[in-house]
């Protein structure tokens, strides 16, 4: 029980590190690192991740590959024992792929794939952590048992390295990158998250999700939205005084409007065609769940007091997933 408590303290405190020591099953935690080359048209999201059943037989670790250009995915399962992870800082290794926060190394190469190669990544800066509000889940970030628990790890940073995917070989420098991850017992029932750093002439990131959480026997909407500009980070989340005006989907768009007490986000991200990843249930990693890395996100922040336009721009190669019944969940977002 202590050894569960302190590991619970430390690794709350320190979001990007493995989560997975002295917690019952089922438990998974993965890894979302996502590149874009200088020219936009080669993307990728690579996840790596570990999945503990209650059994043996499901419990394995997994380096996932999603290509944002021809939507393909591919997931690459390793035996649980091929699975480590630093105890004090954020690195683990599956297989011969390696992940943390400077850099990756990717050694691939089976029937499905050959990816190989190494990125390094320019100083990536996360949500903040602080006692009171560690990591973008804030406060919420201490309630032990959470269905799913969130962090944000890295807003944008520049890339360099090339990876070698089959037979084509993509220099990513002067590319930009995006790092959060996930973990606890299952991926919501239903749940938007959209992301981007690729606005035209300035650094920019967008990370934005809303999601039914369980709670206390019930469930409530929950949201998170980052808007990161130019060093400063604007929140609207549940924990944070905020609240969802407007939020719509249909087949092309989804739009969704949002305040704080200084300011208005509107958003408009255009759907587009993706690949299907695997997601966590309780009983392994066997949900399909469709993720684009095509969509545009149309970002608008106003200043509330003097109403006036702080930002206005549109991010492209945005990742975007609409997930599980949408009917529900805005009305519990919006209510």
């Amino acid at each position: 029980m202590l050894k569960r408590l302190t590991n619970f303290i430390r690794t709350t405190l320190h979001p990007e590190n493995y989560h997975g020591r002295f917690v019952s099953q089922p438990f998974f935690e993965g890894w979302y690192f996502k590149v874009v080359d200088s020219s936009g048209k080669h993307r990728y999201s690579f996840i790596p991740g570990v999945f503990l059943g209650k059994s043996n037989e499901n419990s394995h670790a997994f380096v996932q590959v999603l290509d944002g250009a021809s939507s393909s995915v591919e997931y690459h399962r390793y035996p649980i024992e091929q699975f480590w992870s630093a105890d004090d800082h954020f690195e683990i290794r599956i297989g011969d792929n390696s992940f943390s926060l400077k850099q990756i190394e990717l050694n691939i190469n089976n029937h499905q794939q050959i990816v190989q190669g190494n990125l390094k990544f320019d100083n990536p800066i996360g949500w903040p952590v602080h006692w009171t509000s560690p990591g973008v889940m804030g406060w919420y970030a201490w309630v032990p048992n959470m269905e799913c628990y969130h962090g944000v790890l890295g807003f944008d940073h520049a890339v360099s390295g090339k990876i070698q995917v089959n037979q084509h070989e993509v220099d990513f420098s002067g590319g930009r990158g995006y790092i959060e991850k996930d973990w606890g017992k299952a991926f919501p029932q239903s749940w938007i998250w959209m992301q981007s750093n690729h606005f035209v002439h300035t650094r920019a990131s967008l990370t934005a999700s809303v999601a039914i959480i369980p709670w206390m026997g019930s469930a409530f909407a929950g949201f998170i939205v980052g808007f990161w500009q130019n060093g400063k980070l604007h929140r609207f989340a549940t924990y944070a005084n905020s609240r969802i005006n407007n939020l719509s989907v249909n087949d092309k768009y989804v739009v969704w409007t949002m305040q704080n007490r200084t300011h208005i986000l509107e958003i408009q991200a255009r759907q587009a065609q993706g690949g299907l990843l695997l997601a966590p249930t309780p009983q392994g990693m066997g949900r399909r769940i469709p993720e684009t890395l095509s969509a545009n996100i149309h970002v608008r922040l106003i200043n509330r007091k003097i109403n006036n336009v702080e930002f206005e721009g549109t991010g492209d190669y945005a990742g975007l997933e609409v997930v599980g019944k949408m009917d529900k969940l805005i009305n519990m977002a919006i209510k």
